[in-house]
């Protein structure tokens, strides 16, 4: 298969990635964020023909970068229902698991998507574009105090309640649809010199919200840890601190609590093992040359048995 340059989204941490997943040529892989194929393109070509590479994306759009191979097959479906995807397959188990988590280059850069807080758009954030609810759903319809739990939890906004406040009564006189009005109402409240962050947090907890993002997380995290082999490698990289806490939690201690529990002999209850302890980071050069890269971290951890 010859590599085709792809502008969809550049792969983050590549190399990295595919050293992590310590890939058997003829092992089974998934990559359950298939996006531009790029990080699916560099496991595919560690293959040989007895190998398979299943690539999973919930978002219709990444169909557009699928190849035609007998040992491989595009997915159109939340990493959420993983374990039934496969198993509808008759995959019980495979040798490694690959997330790169939050939003594709792709999702930022097609203004109508609703993702990215330049430009006039619908208020969407959806990367299902087929799920019922969007961020103007959100904006317009949820409690007050929802709203503020939303934007403390998910984007640490300190002045959430103020933020609630303000969108409840712009909303009374008229809805807020666009990404445009909603700046225009976040302008009001934003920090002086750190209009920039605040609007991007906002937007995440938005984000969050509409895909269910952490919560569909925790459910992917168990379902790799029971369909991963022994010695199988789970690789994840987050974007920000409530997914890293996440993923860091299962793989070090094997819960989202942080405990980590023991069995009746003291040895600890945990399905993974990390590989290693501090996570990977881009390298100044990937930093350079892709700007979105800046917040990646990378944890990778090894199934025990």
């Amino acid at each position: 298969m010859t590599e085709k340059v792809n502008t969809y989204h550049i792969p983050v941490l590549r190399e990295a990635c595919i050293e992590g997943l310590n890939i058997h040529a003829d092992g089974t892989y998934v990559d359950v964020t298939f996006g531009g194929g790029g990080h699916s393109r560099a496991i595919y070509e560690k293959l040989n023909e007895q190998g398979f590479l299943f690539g999973l994306d919930q978002d219709s759009d990444a169909k557009s970068n699928i190849w035609s191979a007998s040992n491989f097959e595009f997915i159109q479906s939340n990493f959420s229902f993983l374990s039934n995807q496969l198993r509808a397959r008759k995959v019980e188990k495979v040798d490694g698991i690959l997330a790169d988590l939050g939003v594709s280059s792709h999702q930022f850069d097609v203004p109508e998507r609703g993702f990215s807080i330049r430009g006039q758009a619908d208020l969407d954030m959806r990367m299902n574009k087929t799920a019922s609810t969007t961020a103007a759903d959100i904006i317009n319809d949820y409690e007050e105090g929802v709203l503020v739990e939303i934007f403390k939890k998910y984007g640490e906004i300190k002045n959430a309640r103020k933020l609630a406040s303000t969108i409840i009564q712009q909303r009374v006189s008229q809805p807020i649809r666009t990404t445009q009005e909603f700046i225009e109402l976040l302008s009001k409240l934003a920090p002086k010199f750190k209009e920039h962050k605040y609007y991007s947090q906002v937007f995440q907890a938005l984000r969050i919200e509409v895909n269910k993002e952490l919560e569909v997380l925790e459910s992917f995290l168990i379902q790799a840890a029971d369909l991963l082999s022994p010695g199988g490698r789970l690789v994840v990289i987050s974007y920000h601190s409530l997914e890293d806490r996440i993923v860091k939690n299962f793989m070090k201690r094997g819960n989202f609590e942080g405990v980590l529990k023991k069995d009746f002999y003291g040895n600890p209850i945990k399905p993974l093992s990390e590989v290693n302890r501090k996570p990977i980071t881009p390298e100044s050069d990937e930093l350079t040359e892709n700007t979105r890269s800046r917040s990646a971290k990378l944890r990778i951890a090894e199934k025990n048995g």
